[in-house]
């Protein structure tokens, strides 16, 4: 019997695993397939909100939480798992600039550094860039990671440290009087005496059998990926809610989709066709780049983008960490420290009332 089991294998789930063993749990993990590869696989590994003007006070408290320890949290991955998450600090491009004044005073109040950068310069910044834009907006300091790699890095370093149970879907959450006894899974019952919910997209139908579930559904998303060349796209590069990523390898990653289809995860034509255009009008180079492969994940979509982060209602011992829809990888450090601080009764690291689940969204 383990003192908490966590229930989803992806980056939220393991980086909460991750701050609980530190704290002293004996933890189990389980996860229905692979770990870290749903949409933490899937997705771009942007260390930064797309447009972080945009969104509300409780997403930037956690990607501002995030952002600080980003480094270091790689750094520790990496040498306790010998997988690099390539924290690379390249800076974000956003090419639309009718939000400027709205840009501007955001970062004023965050004290986040953002330039306004004339069309001459832009070029200079990015030499192979296909559009000329009177102007764009540079976020120096943000950063992205190979989100495959840092799910890889995390799952290593919790080896011998936990109990991890992969291949294994949970059923039913099991309660009895109001109080957490565990879960019962395709294996079998695993007793615990706490269970937290970082299941993604399936969430709110693991959650279905209590009264009021998390408003949890899943959001597709598709991208696809270059061969390219390093340093022929220097920045991540943000366009009309595309964005272009490199890798340190030449690798070029282009997204993404939004799309409501239920849990149907498969590609299509059409969404490939439509980024692959995208990323010849930014970058007309990749024209002669040969496509190197094209997926799609199922982002957990919440209202409002606020993830729900806290103890169930009227269930003791019963907690989630999910609902991070486009941000998981951004913010799954300052969530994963957050649940871990009020499953273990610390003092919470950042104010957890926005994102009670009974908060309004």
């Amino acid at each position: 019997m383990s003192d908490i089991l966590v229930i989803g294998g992806g980056i939220i789930g393991l980086l909460t695993a991750r701050e609980l063993v530190q704290g002293g749990a004996a933890v189990t993990l389980i996860e229905m397939g692979r770990t870290g590869r749903e949409s933490s696989w899937a997705g771009g590994g942007i260390v930064s909100p797309l447009y972080p003007w945009r969104y509300p006070d409780a997403v930037t408290a956690l990607v501002r939480w995030s952002q600080q320890v980003y480094p270091d949290l790689c750094a520790a991955l990496h040498e306790a798992s010998g997988i690099d998450p390539e924290f690379t600090p390249n800076g974000l491009l956003i090419l639309d600039t009718e939000e400027r004044a709205q840009a501007l005073a955001w970062a004023a109040r965050q004290g986040d550094e953002v330039q306004v950068i004339e069309g001459p310069a832009v070029r200079a910044l990015e030499p192979e860039l296909g559009l000329r834009p009177s102007q764009a907006l540079r976020f120096p300091a943000v950063a992205n990671v190979r989100n495959p790699r840092l799910a890889k890095a995390a799952r290593r370093a919790l080896d011998g440290y936990l109990r991890l149970r992969e291949q294994e879907e949970v059923l039913d959450i099991l309660v009895a009087h109001g109080h957490i006894q565990g879960v019962r899974t395709t294996q079998g019952v695993i007793h615990a005496d706490q269970v937290i919910v970082c299941a993604g997209a399936w969430t709110g139908r693991l959650l279905s059998q209590f009264c009021r579930p998390p408003a949890i559904a899943p959001v597709r998303g598709q991208m696809i990926l270059f061969q390219a060349r390093p340093g022929q796209v220097r920045h991540t590069t943000l366009y009309r809610d595309r964005y272009v990523i490199p890798r340190r390898d030449g690798r070029v990653l282009v997204g993404s989709t939004l799309e409501h289809t239920g849990f149907v995860k498969a590609t299509t034509a059409e969404a490939r066709d439509a980024l692959h255009r995208s990323a010849i009008e930014l970058f007309p180079l990749l024209e002669q780049a040969p496509m190197e492969t094209h997926w799609s994940g199922l982002r957990p979509g919440a209202p409002s983008g606020i993830p729900y982060i806290g103890a169930y209602p009227g269930t003791t011992g019963l907690y989630v960490n999910a609902g991070h829809y486009r941000n998981g990888v951004v913010t799954a450090p300052a969530s994963a420290r957050l649940a871990a601080d009020l499953l273990l009764g610390r003092v919470p690291s950042i104010d957890p009332a926005p994102y009670a689940l009974e908060a309004p969204r």
